[in-house]
């Protein structure tokens, strides 16, 4: 019998934060800049690896149009693409209905909710790279790993919940780091053995314009979010003859139509 888990664990998705800081150093200053400009954000520092921004400030910053407003217990950001629920003290987000969990809390000092930058930035609208020289830097410009993983994740997930695109984009992000893969984003999803990996590769809708949230879910996607724990592989067993993957992988949830194997 295929071992199971409860699709409420799942439901929490990982946003694993790449450390932004030389070791030994716990709290300072973090400079962050924005296609090339210096961005002004009263309150930015680093926090045990973790660079914090204002979340206001970055969103006015980013995004004129977006609408930062406290309610009840929690901050919340709408853009024209998401809303974001941010509870101080909190180690999720809710992210268009969906809980992406943190691996820091957010924070709340001197009036100013705080989060995680890599998260935040991919919400609205940007990848982010980090040095020790000059600190982090923000892109609007889109990479070609957003290009391709933004077209899989529509081709294969339109339609499906938030959750699950972002999950769909998981398995491709799970693939680049595993040893049985190729290692880059473009490399998996065009990995020709077996006939091909993706069945949108083949019928050509991969070259298809994106969905929005499933541009989203690729942003998240790539700032380290996880729906589907260590999953290498995902089917919809109604549309499918071959069921290879039930009878041979470990089973890990079900998200929509799709069902997640390791």
């Amino acid at each position: 019998m295929k071992t199971t888990r409860t699709l409420a664990a799942m439901a929490l998705c990982a946003l694993l934060l790449t450390p932004a800081h030389a070791a030994g150093s716990q709290v300072r200053t973090a400079p962050v800049s924005l296609d090339g400009q210096s961005l002004d954000l009263p309150g930015a520092r680093i926090v045990e690896g973790t660079t914090y921004v204002p979340l206001r400030a970055l969103a006015a910053a980013m995004d004129p149009q977006a609408q930062v407003s406290w309610e009840g217990d929690r901050a919340v950001l709408r853009t024209g693409q998401a809303a974001v629920e941010a509870v101080p003290g909190s180690l999720e987000l809710v992210v268009n209905g969906a809980a992406l969990k943190l691996s820091q809390p957010v924070l709340l000092e001197e009036g100013r909710t705080l989060l995680p930058l890599r998260p935040l930035a991919a919400l609205l609208g940007a990848e982010t790279s980090w040095s020790p020289e000059t600190g982090a830097a923000l892109s609007t410009r889109g990479s070609d790993d957003l290009y391709w993983l933004s077209r899989i994740i529509s081709a294969e997930s339109r339609g499906e919940p938030f959750l699950g695109q972002v999950a769909a984009g998981n398995v491709v992000m799970n693939r680049v780091k595993s040893a049985e893969f190729p290692g880059d984003v473009y490399g998996v999803i065009f990995d020709g053995r077996w006939g091909g990996q993706f069945e949108p590769v083949r019928n050509g809708t991969v070259y298809n314009d994106p969905e929005p949230s499933c541009v989203l879910a690729a942003r998240l996607c790539l700032a380290g979010a996880s729906a589907a724990g260590e999953s290498l592989y995902f089917l919809a067993p109604s549309l499918t003859s071959n069921h290879w993957t039930m009878e041979n992988r470990t089973y890990v949830t079900t998200i929509g139509s799709h069902w997640f194997y390791e």
